[in-house]
């Protein structure tokens, strides 16, 4: 097995969970490739004494045919066994097998892709709520690991379930992707050693999803590495997308055009906007739809300052996605060299800004260290922005990352990407100076405002820069 990377907080809920005295049921949440199932084998490797993945679209018969295959390999049986007639009795089999085992040392039983296996009509998840409640919760060393890249039906059907699994899952672990001080730690695992504007580079393509970072390779550029995954014919990540949505979500084209709108919003949409761009229809569809999105990891929302949840900002998340759907789909230069052709492009430019925001947003800890935020201080991380009426002469504004601090201070986060030290002119001094007057004026804020940049290399510190900016954050700050 390859050593586990990063997930630190997650390795030390697993040990705890494992050493217990009590039986656990712990669900492991997180959105496709994001190394669930990685996590779930390599920390328990020498404790799994059964496991089975569901099988995607298949019948009951499969389903059980599928568990019979996962009990022979338990018991190492030469023999395969008669496939039991439903799941109630291929968990009276289960709970007979574990009966047989050492009761002085950890037993973990691992279910993945647990929502495939309540295929229609198999009643599989009463079954397993019967097993769990009747039999395995009264065995003090059964640890059952139960995952599913499906999050919402995870949390609605087992975490958050009112029937029989109500207040049953013990723990609950939402896996994300790689921060950039993992990705950085698993390419140097796997020999790659790059800069760290070339792993940015890299993150903000693929979102730090381990399964899209292990096709990378030695002695690739990041142009190289990009132009093979996603623009040859038969690269990787060239048909991902369809197969991201579609293996998670019923009627998945609905997911797909949320998505499709905030790709092109890189400020975010409310709830209303999105249906009025995506032109489906209120209701509870599309909450259902926004809240899969969410709790898979492919959307955030955002409260804005001074408001309430149900006027929540939502942006795209997913940044595989937003590459994809910027410069994959519908591509006329595919091959090698085609990465290095936008560059000059204003796609790039537009992409880069959104990217490395998304980015940012996802760093919120490291970015809070960075100011000089101490641990103790209560931080609310919101968004903002003002339209005027049409018919006003008033200039809007935007704040994508605000700070708000319980000590007095907001921090109004200016966010840019660029390839050397971002440089303030006259007119960005304008728009920023701008936004300070327009927050300060429509929100009547008493905090001390302190405008803040975040970007790559620093800002030049030029006549505009002095006294304007009062706290800077740099690309190395977001890898620790």
């Amino acid at each position: 097995m390859n050593p586990l990377i990063g997930r630190v907080e997650e390795q030390r809920i697993l040990g705890q969970k494992k050493n217990s005295s009590k039986a656990e049921l712990i669900a492991v949440l997180g959105r496709r490739r994001v190394g669930k199932t990685f996590l779930v084998r390599n920390y328990f490797q020498k404790d799994l004494v059964f496991e089975i993945t569901g099988i995607h679209n298949a019948t009951l018969k499969n389903q059980l045919q599928n568990f019979t295959i996962a009990m022979q390999k338990a018991t190492k049986s030469p023999i395969l066994s008669a496939i039991p007639a439903n799941w109630l009795e291929a968990f009276t089999i289960l709970d007979s097998f574990i009966d047989n085992l050492p009761k002085n040392k950890p037993a973990v039983v691992f279910l993945d892709e647990f929502p495939w296996l309540h295929s229609h009509k198999s009643n599989f998840l009463q079954a397993f709520d019967h097993w769990w409640n009747s039999a395995a919760s009264k065995k003090s060393h059964i640890k059952v690991v139960i995952c599913g890249s499906a999050a919402s039906w995870m949390i609605d059907k087992v975490v958050a379930a009112k029937g029989g699994l109500h207040n049953r899952v013990t723990q609950t672990i939402r896996l994300l992707p790689f921060s950039l001080a993992e990705t950085d730690a698993y390419l140097k695992n796997q020999h790659i050693t790059l800069k760290r504007y070339q792993v940015l580079q890299i993150y903000m393509a693929t979102g730090g999803i381990p399964h899209y970072l292990q096709h990378i390779t030695p002695g690739e550029s990041v142009p190289q590495a990009i132009d093979r995954l996603f623009f040859t014919k038969d690269g990787p990540l060239r048909v991902e997308f369809s197969l991201l949505y579609d293996s998670l979500f019923d009627h998945s084209s609905q997911h797909e055009a949320v998505i499709r709108v905030l790709a092109k919003k890189g400020a975010g949409l409310t709830r209303q906007e999105i249906i009025d761009e995506t032109s489906l229809t209120s209701g509870g569809g599309m909450s259902r739809v926004l809240k899969e999105l969410e709790e898979s990891g492919f959307i955030m929302p955002y409260i804005p300052f001074q408001k309430t949840v149900n006027e929540s900002i939502y942006k795209l998340s997913d940044e595989y996605s937003l590459f994809y759907l910027k410069f994959i789909e519908g591509a006329k230069a595919m091959g090698a060299g085609s990465w290095l052709s936008q560059f000059a492009t204003a796609s790039y430019l537009s992409w880069s800004g959104f990217a490395f925001e998304s980015v940012c947003q996802k760093h919120t800890g490291q970015i809070k260290t960075a100011v000089g935020i101490a641990a103790g201080v209560k931080t609310g991380i919101s968004t903002w922005r003002y339209s005027p009426p049409r018919v006003s002469k008033i200039k809007g504004a935007q704040i994508d990352l605000l700070l708000d601090r319980n000590d007095g201070i907001i921090n109004l986060c200016e966010m840019k990407f660029s390839k050397g030290e971002f440089v303030i002119d006259k007119s960005y001094s304008e728009e920023l100076d701008n936004k300070v007057q327009v927050f300060q004026r429509e929100t009547r804020v008493k905090s001390t405002i302190f405008p803040t940049m975040i970007t790559t290399y620093g800002v030049k510190k030029n006549s505009y820069y002095k006294g304007r900016v009062q706290n800077e954050v740099v690309m190395d700050d977001l890898f620790k």
